[in-house]
């Protein structure tokens, strides 16, 4: 049922998208502002919303968590904006929502995140915890081993992320030997130590939750040094097809990614997504699992909008919150108890081509639950 009272207009719905183009953190969020303006392009193809075109208010927050913050004040205050689709960060994620809890607004966040956190102005469309990270443990304690190396950028999202991890390694019988967090803008010669004490230690595998440009520098040092990803691979929730294809995929080949996408999914709406990508973008440009999010997660927005025919916030959430969509990585909804996606959970190892042999997926999408209350992780 539309709302009521709402004047016809052929103006049309200006939303805000806020992912960086510059800076340290470009190489992903510039994947995800592609797949946000995909979806917009293909709504407008098909009409728009209720006849309206939808339009993108477009800032660039330059990898910096302080101007996320300032250009969110900014859209909300002065741009007219109530909805922004953006972050990657979970840093600029934090710097966003006391803005959009303040203002009422409503940030679309298309990035895996820690979990254990909750606000009604925030709708979040990549995996917690319990949809990677549970699974990636199993996976590679049964095919790796029990010991474990963290890498991981310094701040919030590798901070608690590999919290999780090491309660989920205790509980079954697994051990970190080593751990260390590196500069955000890190450059080879940052990785060149790390590097050379996980020789020494020699750890199973090593769990990297490096984001952005170094993580092309870890994968690179490590394959300077020698390693191998058949002794000791590395495994993260956050490399993805982007990355792979930024170190080269000789140097990606043989290490894995839990994730709820991959760009080699069979099926017609992942081709269809695919195609479209690369014809827009480039044919050597690869989907990913955020550029996924970011597509699926403005599509579903359209579908509430054109239920409620109003921007008004409380009204979308209410709407977002009953949520299904057909999404490249499949069957996706919200669940309304914590506004978060249920998203699929699967396992992959690069090959030599740079994409994703799965190696395991769930049956479907798993529920989220972003507190981990079926798990000891506290």
């Amino acid at each position: 049922m539309r709302s009521s009272g709402i004047k016809a207009t052929s103006q049309p719905w200006r939303v805000g998208v806020l992912f960086s183009r510059t800076g340290h953190m470009a190489i992903i969020e510039d994947t995800q502002l592609r797949g946000t303006l995909l979806a917009i392009e293909e709504i407008n193809e098909n009409g728009g919303i209720d006849g309206r075109e939808l339009v993108p208010l477009i800032y660039d927050p330059a990898s910096e968590d302080e101007l996320y913050a300032h250009l969110a004040r900014k859209m909300l205050t002065e741009d007219g904006i109530t909805n922004i689709f953006g972050c990657y960060r979970s840093s600029s994620r934090k710097a966003v929502l006391p803005i959009v809890e303040r203002l009422n607004g409503l940030l679309w966040y298309p990035t895996l995140y820690e979990g254990f956190e909750y606000s009604p102005n925030v709708i979040y469309t990549g995996a917690a915890p319990n949809q990677n990270s549970v699974e990636l443990c199993d996976y590679l304690i049964e095919n790796a081993g029990k010991r474990f190396y963290f890498v991981g950028s310094d701040y919030i999202y590798p901070r608690q992320s590999n919290r999780i991890m090491r309660n989920l390694l205790r509980r079954r019988g697994g051990e970190v030997v080593g751990e260390t967090y590196i500069r955000l803008n890190a450059s080879h010669c940052d990785f060149i130590p790390v590097v050379a004490r996980i020789k020494a230690l020699r750890p199973d595998v090593i769990f990297s939750t490096v984001v952005g440009e170094a993580t092309v520098s870890l994968y690179q040092v490590y394959a300077d040094m020698g390693l191998d990803p058949r002794q000791i691979p590395i495994a993260s929730l956050t490399t993805t097809e982007t990355e792979i294809r930024a170190m080269g995929s000789d140097v990606g080949e043989g290490h894995i990614t839990s994730a709820p996408y991959f760009q080699s999914l069979d099926g017609p709406k992942n081709r269809t997504f695919v195609n479209r990508f690369k014809k827009q973008f480039g044919h050597d440009e690869p989907t990913n699992m955020c550029a996924e999010a970011a597509y699926f997660q403005v599509q579903m927005f359209a579908q509430a909008l054109s239920v409620a025919n109003s921007m008004d916030v409380d009204l979308l959430r209410a709407l977002a919150l009953t949520q299904t969509i057909e999404a490249p990585q499949g069957s996706v909804s919200i669940n309304p108890e914590c506004g978060q996606a249920n998203v699929w959970s699967r396992i992959g190892r690069v090959t030599r081509l740079g994409q994703f042999e799965i190696l395991r997926q769930s049956v479907a999408a798993v529920d989220a639950d972003p507190y981990m209350t079926h798990f000891s992780c506290s």
